[in-house]
């Protein structure tokens, strides 16, 4: 894995658990056939790498189910107040 793009990519990304659904999901998409969007730098780039790269330069982005996160976060702060 490419460290200088996995920074970049935590730029875009700073969530570690979101990021790495991220890339393992477009990383899949992209062992399955899905055309790169963007030309990878040889054809034997790791697609891992690719997925990276595309995070870093903004070609792919979570989407973040924020009243999700919200109910995450209420339903831990309970259950904090009771412990």
């Amino acid at each position: 894995m490419n460290l200088e793009m996995l920074e970049k990519a935590r730029i875009r990304v700073p969530s570690i658990p979101v990021l790495v659904n991220l890339v393992s999901q477009r990383t899949r998409q992209l062992n399955r056939g899905e055309r790169p969007f963007l030309r990878p730098l040889s054809p034997f780039e790791d697609k891992s790498d690719i997925a990276l790269r595309e995070i870093a330069e903004g070609l792919v982005v979570a989407q973040v189910d924020m009243k999700a996160v919200e109910e995450h976060e209420e339903a831990q702060a309970r259950w904090a107040t009771h412990h």
